[in-house]
């Protein structure tokens, strides 16, 4: 069963996948509208209106998501940083470990 922790580092990759996810989309929809630049017609005024304010908002509210993501992961590594400090040993013990996980598997290749 994974621990708080790790489910917090999965939540974190989702949002990061996400936004990046998000960025394609927004960019494809700003070629969309550069593709369209030379049409007319009130239907095709209107539509590109409703897109470039649904993207102006959806900028927005990336550069928010953005921020919180990176805001936590300051948090993450301080917290990391304290904890290394105030238990070297045990820090040393569990990157030792993990690295010879790793070997051992990078081995079997």
């Amino acid at each position: 069963m994974a621990n708080a922790e790790q489910i917090e580092q999965m939540e974190q990759v989702s949002k990061e996948k996400l936004v990046e996810d998000f960025k394609v989309v927004v960019a494809d929809a700003e070629e969309l509208l550069r593709a369209t630049a030379s049409q007319t017609g009130e239907k095709v005024v209107a539509a590109r209106q409703r897109i470039e304010e649904s993207l102006g908002e959806a900028r927005r509210r990336l550069a928010i998501v953005q921020a919180g993501i990176v805001e936590k992961s300051k948090q993450a590594a301080r917290v990391t940083d304290e904890y290394v400090h105030d238990h070297p040993w045990q820090s040393i013990g569990v990157s030792a470990a993990i690295g010879f996980l790793v070997g051992l598997l990078a081995g079997r290749r």
